[in-house]
């Protein structure tokens, strides 16, 4: 390990670092993992220094005490000199004589080799043997060199130098160490005590605003109660109030309408105190639905069809009849009352013990319009109502026909259009029933200021037509769909135009519709989906065009329910941008400046137990006493299994939609025998300039209704 010294300016640079790795810093403190191995290291490092230094001063006391020289290079000169004397005199001895040297010389010789073979650590034994008398007379006449021994302590001494140099750099290199060991201490105790004063700071930074925002919330729930009080009590104070004539000016309009919420109230709160839904709940609606549908060849210019002149001439002249016989109070006796109900008589059933698999296993890629299912998976509406549920937030169309700018107009449009999709998020557990061939269904909103009705036009294929008429505009349109079990989904794919005229600006708007999808038909949270394009123009003039795209995505997806678009001029130059979802709101602009056009009203009180309905749709299926004779015997509100439905009276419900099955095939049997083909009382067919039907209103409706009065007309069919 390579000691490093610390560095100076490590506490100047520390605050860039830290901002720039504020959470890698944070966390690698929290842990301590890599300094606390560094402080075991340096540990570690600093005991093996202290055992080198302790090794270091063995060595050199041993090699203070050697002093002898080498007793290997005696014994070479020993040998050397006596080869040199045999050579210049031999002289043999006797062995008395050899004997005596022999012992005389073996006590030097022994006392010199005790005295420096301990001293040498490299010199080996050295065997004396009695047949060499030889080297023993020789050994007595032996003297070292003074040259070698000099030199031997030259080397000691250079040694002893080296190990003292190798000793000093040793203690320089502990010393560092132990210098890098307490600056990194001295360190990490700075940066926790930096982090610490830093964690303190954004602590106090976040209380302070947690306490702002919630004295901004405080502040706005005191506001909203405020005006929910003033709303509350604008209702009481018009609570006697029992019918209400709809001025046609719009001066006198907002003098005189007494109606349980005031328009203008009723818009406000509905588009200001809404609340935007974020969870999903296992609710119930369906995929018969007619406000789900498929863009079938959007691109296409010739799908979106130049009415004829005198269909929209026709409507004009039927709307100005109602809006005379609106503000002349025709319909106030039998139609027009002050308050609505707010909850349905009885919650949903119990659907968890129906296999929906036995059902449909055999019919897998096939359209399911034809396929009988139990009453239990029905809501207590039809399609004819559902139709009519679109319009919930007709107040769109209104402040579009107060907006001058066609391009805000058309803004105002297309968030009507989408606005109709919202009712269908808490939905996906149940569906409409089916209309009979001939039913039909009325609508009077006086707090709308609308007056809608739809008929079953056709009943295989399946098309529902409708018709509603106000003092600004005029919608209408006719659907037909399939529906299709895909074996985990099933998807809705409607066929047909929205149409819709503003008299004041003689703006006629048409758009298609997007395909819808029910996922997790068998098992898990049944959530719906819309997905695909739609075109809205308006083909009186090309001013202007809107494309929205409903985004498909899935359940856990970010873009779920994401709707974006755009309106562009007729050079293509794209005016206002639209964003949003479908079941949350719709904007107009660039975030974070855009504004909010169209958000739904928030749900009522346990929705998730009463089929997911809103406001508006649980007061859809309502059927007051005024209302009973006014109404033709073919309105949706007569029909026995719905209405039992409503009540929770599951078994009634059951057999009498099979009944009323029964007798519809009784009637189409013998109407084929006799090639008897029945017409719609209330809708026409016309060809359009692309040579394709529409079913559009007849204008007499409004007229029967009050004279003579459905009630004095003899029904021709009796449908349940």
């Amino acid at each position: 390990m390579q000691p490093v010294a610390p560095s100076s300016n490590s506490n100047s640079s520390l605050p860039a670092s830290y901002s720039n790795g504020q959470s890698k810093v944070v966390a690698w403190l929290q842990e301590s993992e890599e300094m606390d191995k560094c402080a075991e290291e340096l540990a570690r490092c600093q005991s093996n220094l202290t055992e080198l230094s302790r090794l270091l001063q063995s060595l050199e006391i041993l090699q203070r005490t050697q002093s002898a020289p080498n007793f290997i290079d005696m014994q070479t000169n020993c040998v050397e000199m006596s080869k040199k004397e045999k050579r210049l005199n031999r002289r043999w001895r006797t062995k008395s004589v050899g004997k005596d040297a022999k012992f005389q010389l073996q006590v030097p010789l022994f006392f010199y080799f005790f005295i420096f073979v301990p001293l040498s650590a490299s010199l080996s034994p050295v065997r004396l043997h009695s047949s060499n008398p030889n080297l023993c007379a020789e050994l007595v006449d032996f003297q070292p060199p003074v040259s070698r021994l000099t030199d031997s302590v030259e080397c000691d001494s250079d040694y002893i130098k080296l190990q003292e140099e190798f000793c000093t750099i040793a203690q320089k290199v502990h010393s560092l160490l132990k210098s890098a060991f307490n600056t990194v201490a001295i360190e990490k105790e700075k940066i926790k005590q930096i982090l610490s004063d830093q964690e303190h700071s954004d602590q106090s930074a976040q209380i302070n605003s947690l306490r702002k925002s919630l004295s901004q919330a405080l502040s706005q729930n005191a506001e909203l109660r405020t005006r929910l009080n003033r709303i509350h009590s604008e209702s009481v104070l018009t609570e006697q109030v029992v019918s209400v004539n709809i001025i046609s000016t719009p001066d006198e309009a907002g003098e005189q309408m007494g109606i349980p919420l005031t328009q203008q109230a009723s818009n406000e709160s509905r588009l200001s105190m809404s609340e935007s839904v974020s969870e999903f709940f296992d609710a119930q609606e369906v995929l018969l639905s007619a406000s789900s549908s498929e863009n079938e060849g959007s691109d296409d210019e010739s799908y979106v069809s130049d009415v004829s002149d005198n269909i929209s001439e026709d409507n004009a002249s039927v709307t100005d009849n109602v809006s005379r016989q609106m503000a002349n109070g025709d319909f106030a006796g039998s139609a027009f009352r002050n308050g609505r109900r707010s909850c349905l008589p009885a919650p949903c059933p119990d659907t968890s013990n129906i296999n929906l698999w036995n059902i449909l296993r055999n019919n897998i890629g096939k359209d399911l319009s034809k396929v009988s299912m139990p009453v239990e998976l029905n809501e207590p509406l039809n399609t004819l109502q559902r139709m009519c549920e679109e319009l919930e937030y007709s107040e769109l169309l209104d402040k579009a026909a107060e907006t001058e700018d066609p391009f805000d107009r058309m803004a105002l449009v297309a968030a009507f259009a989408v606005s109709g999709y919202s009712s269908t998020y808490y939905r996906a557990g149940s569906k409409p029933f089916n209309p009979l061939l001939g039913e039909s269904y009325e609508c009077i909103r006086e707090d709308k200021g609308f007056c809608f009705f739809s008929e079953q036009v056709s009943h295989h294929p399946p098309i529902s037509a409708c018709h509603c008429e106000s003092k600004n505009f005029t919608f209408w349109q006719d659907v037909r769909w399939k529906n299709k079990f895909w074996g985990k989904s099933m998807e809705v794919l409607p066929i047909g135009t929205v149409n819709l005229t503003i008299p004041r600006f003689g703006d006629h708007y048409e758009w298609n519709k997007v395909t819808t999808c029910v996922h997790n038909i068998l098992s898990g949270r049944r959530w719906i989906e819309h997905y695909g394009e739609i075109t809205i123009r308006n083909i009186k003039s090309s001013a202007c065009l809107c494309k929205l795209t409903f985004v498909k995505g899935n359940y856990w997806s970010s873009n779920v329910n994401e709707v974006q678009g755009f309106v562009m001029d007729q050079e293509g130059k794209v005016i206002h941008r639209l964003f949003g979802k479908w079941h949350e709101g719709l904007y107009c602009g660039v975030p974070p400046s855009a504004k909010c056009i169209w958000r739904p009203g928030s749900m009522p009180t346990n929705y998730e137990l009463y089929y997911g309905f809103t406001r508006f749709a649980i007061e859809l299926n309502e059927l007051c006493p005024e209302l009973k004779d006014a109404l033709p015997r073919t309105d949706a509100r007569f029909r026995p299994d719905q209405r039992h439905l409503e009540e929770g009276n599951l078994e009634m419900a059951s057999s009498d939609k099979q009944r009323i099955e029964d007798l519809q095939r009784v009637r189409r049997k013998c109407n084929e025998e006799n090639n008897i083909k029945l017409e719609p009382r209330f809708f026409k067919k016309v060809v359009d300039a692309n040579h394709r039907e529409r079913w559009v209103s007849n204008n007499t409706y409004w007229e029967l209704r009050k004279n003579p009065g459905f009630i004095n007309m003899e029904s021709t069919v009796n449908l349940w």
